[in-house]
C-alpha cells in the first residue's frame, strides 16, 4: 500500500513524514490536542523506513542511539579490563609469557592468554572504536540532513494546529482589534499587521531574527546551536580515527630501546639512526645523601645524560649489507625530564646499565713469519662491512656471532644479539692462497681466541698470517648502556584537534537553546505557539514577557498547558 503524504497545502512530503515540511499540519490526527513531537520538526528519517533492504538495515543497526550505548559500555569494560594488570609496552626486556604467571599466579596467567595484556593494540578493540566512529557517523548523517531539509524550508505561515499544539501556545485576541474582523473591514487587516510589526519590534530586541508574512510572524534564535551535537560528533570522529592512525607503522612508537655508548641504532619503523656518543653519570657525594643511604654505602646517580645525535637515512635504508648513508639531523644532551625532540620525534632518558662492552677494533694484517704489516681494518660490532682491503689481501665477512657459541651439533651460532663474545668468519684471498679464498676466524678479545683455539682452527693460514690490534688504543669500549624511551605520535595533533571541535560542538549545545516563536492573526484572534529544544521554563518567561508589552497579560504557567484567554 503506497502511503499519501500530500498535505492540503499542496506540499508533497516524504514517506514516514510525520508533521507538514512546509505548513507543519500532523498528518495523521490521531494524537488529539497533546503536544506535537517535534524532533526533526516531524521529518522522516531513513532509518524509519518501511520494508528496508539488507543495506538499510545495516545503517538501521549503526544508527540506533540504544547500539551505540551498547558498543561504547562495552568498550570501556573492555579498556578496564585492560588496566588490571600492566599492558605489555610498559617493560622493558622480559618476557610476557612467563611475567604474569609469575608475578601474579594463575590470573596473571589467564589474563596474558586471553590477550588482555595487550588490550589497547588487540583487533577486537581496535574493532570495537572502529565501529563506534562508524555508528556516530551514521547517527549523524541520519539526524543532521532531515533537521537541515526542515529548518532550511520554515514556512512563516504555520498551520493553526501546528502553532495550538506546541507546548507552550496562547490563543486569545488581540488588543487595539474590534470585536470582529467584520465589523471593521477596512481596517482589522491593517491593525493586524501593524500589530505584527510592533511584535516583531520587540522580539528584535530580545535578539531573535524575526520573519513576517502579513499577519504571521515567525521569530527565531540561536539555531546554530541545534548543530552542536553534530559538531560534537564531528571531533569524536576525528578523535577516533587519529587513534586508529596510531597502528600505521610510523605514526605512533612508545619503546624502550638500548643504546650502547659509541654505537648508532637503527629506531624501528622509521628513517631514523639514533647515536650514543656519550654517557655520563655524576653521583652525589657522602655529604649530599641522606642518612639512609650512607648507611647502605648505596651510591645515588645525581644527573645521567646521554650525548646524542640523530641522524636520517638518506640511502640504503632497507638493503641488507650496504652501509646506510645517514644524514645528521639533530644534535642534543638527553637529560630526565629534558628529551630530545625534533619534529614530533621524542628521546626520553628512561634508564641505564653499567655494561663494558667491544664496540670496535681495529686489528692489523701481519705476515707472522717476518711481521710486515699489510694494512689495517675498522671492524665495527655492529655493522660490519661485507669485505675489507689489507694491502695485498682481500678479506671477505661470510658470517658474524656477535656472542659466539656453539649448538649440541658443533655449528657456530649466537647466543644473543649484543657483543658479548664476537667472533669474524672471513675468505681471505691474496698472493700465495687459493684463487677461491680461505677460510679465517677472528676473535678481537684475546681471552676467546685462547677458549675457542682460534689458531688451532685457522691451520696453515694461521701460520702465514696474523690478525690483531697493536694496541688498546685500537680498541674501543662502551662503559655504559643507555636507555632511552622513544615516543613518536604523529596522530596527536589530531588528536587535540578532535578534542578541540567536540569541546566547542558541547559548549554551543550547553550554553545556547534553540528557541523559535510563531503567532498569526486571523480576525483579530492571535494563535502563538513557542518551541524550544532545552529550558521549556525561560521560553514560557520570554513569551510571558513579550505578550505583557504587547498588551495581553498572561500568567507564564498557562501557556505550557494552552489555555485560551
Amino acid at each position: 500500500m503506497i502511503q499519501n503524504t500530500k498535505c492540503e497545502c499542496g506540499h508533497q512530503n516524504h514517506v514516514g513524514t510525520v508533521l507538514c515540511e512546509s505548513c507543519g499540519k500532523p498528518l495523521f490526527e490521531d494524537e488529539g490536542d497533546t503536544p506535537l513531537e517535534m524532533r526533526y520538526d516531524g521529518v522522516a528519517r531513513r532509518s524509519q523506513k518501511e520494508n528496508p533492504s539488507l543495506l538499510d538495515q545495516v545503517w538501521n543497526f549503526f544508527s540506533s542511539v540504544k547500539i551505540a550505548i551498547y558498543m561504547i559500555i562495552v568498550t570501556l569494560l573492555g579498556a578496564a579490563l585492560g588496566t588490571i594488570y600492566p599492558q605489555e609496552n610498559t617493560f622493558l626486556n622480559f618476557d610476557p609469557s612467563t611475567y604474569y604467571k609469575e608475578t601474579y599466579g594463575t590470573l596473571g596467567e589467564i589474563y596474558y592468554r586471553l590477550g588482555l595484556s595487550h588490550t589497547f593494540e588487540s583487533w577486537w578493540f581496535i574493532t570495537l572504536l572502529f565501529m563506534i566512529g562508524t555508528s556516530l557517523v551514521v547517527c549523524s548523517l541520519d539526524r543532521v540532513l532531515p533537521l537541515y531539509r526542515a529548518l532550511s524550508k520554515q514556512q512563516i505561515r504555520k498551520h493553526l494546529s501546528f502553532i495550538l499544539r506546541q507546548k507552550v501556545s496562547y490563543n486569545g485576541r488581540i488588543g487595539g482589534v474590534g470585536e470582529t474582523a467584520a465589523d471593521r473591514p477596512e481596517k482589522s487587516g491593517q491593525e493586524e499587521r501593524a500589530w505584527v510589526e510592533q511584535a516583531a519590534g520587540l522580539l528584535k530586541k530580545q535578539r531573535y531574527r524575526v520573519h513576517t508574512d502579513g499577519t504571521a510572524l515567525l521569530a527565531e534564535k540561536y539555531r546554530f546551536s541545534r548543530w552542536g551535537p553534530y559538531i560534537n560528533h564531528i571531533g569524536l570522529i576525528i578523535f577516533l580515527m587519529a587513534v586508529l592512525m596510531r597502528s600505521i607503522p610510523g605514526w605512533h612508537m612508545d619503546q624502550h630501546i638500548a643504546f650502547p655508548e659509541g654505537q648508532t641504532v637503527k629506531i624501528p619503523d622509521t628513517p631514523y639512526y639514533l647515536k650514543n656518543e656519550k654517557f655520563t653519570i655524576e653521583y652525589y657525594s657522602e655529604q649530599e645523601m641522606s642518612k639512609d643511604f650512607r648507611e647502605k654505602q648505596q651510591a645515588v646517580p645525581k644527573i645521567y645524560e646521554t650525548r646524542a645525535v640523530l641522524y636520517r637515512c638518506t640511502a640504503d635504508c632497507s638493503e641488507t649489507g650496504k652501509e646506510p648513508k645517514l644524514e645528521e639531523v639533530h644534535r642534543q644532551n638527553i637529560i630526565v625530564n629534558e628529551p630530545l625532540e625534533y619534529k614530533g620525534f621524542m628521546a626520553y632518558q628512561f634508564d641505564f646499565k653499567e655494561s663494558p662492552m667491544l664496540i670496535s677494533v681495529k686489528p692489523t694484517l701481519k705476515n707472522k713469519k717476518t711481521g710486515e704489516a699489510y694494512g689495517t681494518i675498522d671492524l665495527s660490532m655492529s655493522r660490519p662491512q661485507d669485505s675489507y682491503e689489507a694491502g695485498p689481501y682481500t678479506l671477505k665477512l661470510k658470517a658474524y656471532f656477535p656472542d659466539f657459541g656453539l649448538d649440541d651439533k658443533g655449528t657456530p651460532m649466537t647466543n644473543s644479539n649484543e657483543p658479548k663474545m664476537p667472533a669474524f668468519i672471513f675468505s681471505v684471498t691474496g698472493p700465495d692462497l687459493k684463487p677461491q679464498g680461505e677460510p679465517f676466524l677472528y676473535f678481537p678479545r684475546q681471552i676467546d681466541k685462547e677458549s675457542f683455539q682460534q689458531d688451532k682452527i685457522n691451520g696453515a693460514l694461521a701460520d702465514k698470517l696474523d690478525l690483531s690490534v697493536n694496541s688498546m688504543a685500537d680498541v674501543q669500549f662502551s662503559e655504559y648502556i643507555s636507555y632511552l624511551n622513544i615516543r613518536i605520535d604523529r596522530a596527536m595533533p589530531y588528536v587535540w584537534i578532535g578534542s578541540a571541535i567536540s569541546m566547542i560542538g558541547l559548549i554551543m549545545g550547553f550554553y545556547w537553546h534553540h528557541r523559535r516563536i510563531w503567532l498569526r492573526i486571523d480576525n483579530g484572534k492571535l494563535a502563538l505557539g513557542a518551541h524550544t529544544n532545552k529550558n521549556w521554563y525561560g521560553i514560557r518567561q520570554e513569551v510571558a514577557q513579550f505578550l505583557l508589552k504587547s498588551g495581553i497579560p498572561v500568567d507564564s504557567k498557562s501557556l505550557e498547558a494552552g489555555e485560551v484567554k
